[in-house]
């Protein structure tokens, strides 16, 4: 049986949203609205060969042959690199449909990328119908974070606890990368902890959050997605500034990659009923 065939046993065909982003790339296999599987790798070297091996991974983890798959749906900075996508669509409509699946309820997303954060709100069919971006700077993304880990010589997971740790609040006025690098060096100097360096930058980090809630006029519910959403110290900064609690994807870097997963879905059942 193909995989675009429907039988009387209740057979769903899989089909597979990939999403290539700038430093994750992620791949989640779809079955008649329920996930099978996933997979993540970082986007090191060709996006070609990165979205070849996503794919892969998450198919061996379902069990799935590529032949069996009845569509693939792409997005995200690399989606033209997926060869074996049949379609493709924005990241921001992809992260909206992602949203609206896991939490109907959600009218406001944050999504805290690699490269910038962004703001944005949701109708009731999971369909994006505003939205507003920080400021092309590191200073407004996820990355600012890794650049901090960097200087503090510790990684993610660890800054993330040693957050969870602090006393006392040292703020950072700076909004952008460098000069908050710049200013976390200063800070060393002056001998205040790594414990409250890190809570200080995660709490500028949600203000530039909030700073995007605020300006696209919050709606409840609230969720988070996007790689930043993994930090537990980030999102409490957020529920903290916006006043309420966020709802947390158990892996929100899935996000786009499964809202791609829903539109070749939706795509393989229009094929059907034309069929």
């Amino acid at each position: 049986m193909s995989a675009s065939d429907n039988d009387s046993s209740g057979y769903r065909p899989a089909v597979i949203g990939v999403d290539i982003g700038s430093s994750f790339s992620k791949a989640v296999v779809l079955s008649g609205g329920t996930i099978i599987s996933w997979a993540i790798l970082p986007s090191v070297g060709s996006y070609r060969a990165v979205a070849d091996e996503v794919i892969n991974q998450a198919l061996a983890r379902a069990g799935v042959a590529a032949e069996d798959i009845a569509g693939v749906s792409a997005t995200g900075y690399g989606a033209a690199s997926v060869a074996s996508a049949s379609q493709s669509s924005s990241d921001l409509s992809c992260q909206g449909r992602g949203i609206a699946y896991l939490f109907p309820s959600a009218r406001t997303v944050v999504d805290i990328g690699a490269q910038f954060t962004r703001a944005f709100r949701l109708d009731g069919a999971g369909h994006v119908v505003a939205f507003v971006l920080s400021e092309k700077c590191a200073g407004g993304s996820g990355r600012l974070l890794a650049i901090i880990a960097r200087v503090l010589q510790i990684d993610l997971d660890e800054m993330d606890r040693l957050a969870r740790e602090s006393k006392k609040k040292v703020d950072f006025t700076t909004s952008c990368a460098v000069f908050t690098e710049s200013e976390v060096v200063s800070r060393i100097a002056e001998g205040e902890s790594r414990e409250d360096i890190a809570a200080g930058v995660y709490r500028a980090l949600a203000a530039k959050a909030q700073s995007l809630v605020e300006r696209l006029k919050f709606a409840p519910d609230c969720a988070l997605a996007g790689g930043g959403a993994k930090n537990t110290s980030l999102v409490k900064s957020i529920e903290e500034g916006v006043g309420v609690d966020v709802l947390v994807p158990d892996e929100p870097q899935l996000v786009a990659a499964l809202g791609a997963a829903l539109m070749a879905e939706d795509k393989v059942a229009v094929g059907k009923s034309r069929s």
